[in-house]
């Protein structure tokens, strides 16, 4: 039927618009590629974008909420997040250009499982996918928020338990009290690690004052 059509178009569209994002850049960095670690890197920006494509399908459908194509679609996707940062250290390759588009990467990925899992446990878990981008946004106008945070292995490992658990809470038959538990332990996971980086930060542009 046309309607189908015109929503597996604007899926579809969705789900493209994530990939070329992603490609575009790689191909606006000065360094070009890095090399093998950039191909994982756009490899889980394909899979995002079928993620992204099956969430756009199932919106349009007023169907969102738990699904296994959306989990087995997503699980390579968070799964190759561990790879595409080890093969760039082996092989010598590793940049801050590369970091920087595996970090927006992750951020896209979990934006989108944002949103079945917020109709299993309500939208409150937007607040997950959206924390990133208001980190951003209020760095743009408050120049404390833009400074460089030393790598640290915690701040990592919380942002990779989000997609994971985002994931989790889109398997069908999870019981809703034990998804609500897990996504709320996400999210309280996550705004402390911003709010330990904010305050980090801050003092650090005082002290530089």
């Amino acid at each position: 039927m046309p309607g189908g059509g015109h929503r597996a178009a604007l899926a579809a569209g969705t789900g493209t618009l994530l990939v070329g994002v992603a490609a575009l850049g790689v191909a606006r960095r000065r360094d070009g590629w890095s090399g093998p670690a950039d191909r994982v890197t756009l490899l889980r920006t394909v899979l995002g974008g079928g993620v992204a494509t099956l969430v756009a399908l199932d919106l349009l459908r007023g169907e969102l909420g738990s699904s296994w194509p959306v989990v087995l679609l997503a699980a390579p996707a968070l799964a190759l997040d561990a790879v595409d940062g080890a093969v760039a250290r082996r092989t010598r390759t590793a940049s801050a250009a590369g970091a920087r588009l595996d970090m927006e990467v992750d951020a896209a990925l979990i934006a989108v499982l944002c949103l079945p899992s917020a109709a299993v446990v309500g939208w409150w878990v937007l607040a997950i996918g959206g924390m990133r981008y208001a980190w951003v946004a209020v760095g743009a106008v408050w120049p404390p928020l833009r400074g460089q945070l030393a790598p640290l292995f915690s701040r990592k490992l919380v942002a990779a338990v989000q997609g994971v658990v985002l994931a989790a809470v889109a398997v069908p038959g999870l019981p809703q009290p034990l998804a609500v538990v897990l996504a709320a332990g996400a999210l309280a996971s996550l705004a402390w690690s911003f709010g330990r980086d904010g305050l980090t930060l801050v003092r650090e542009d005082r002290c530089r004052g």
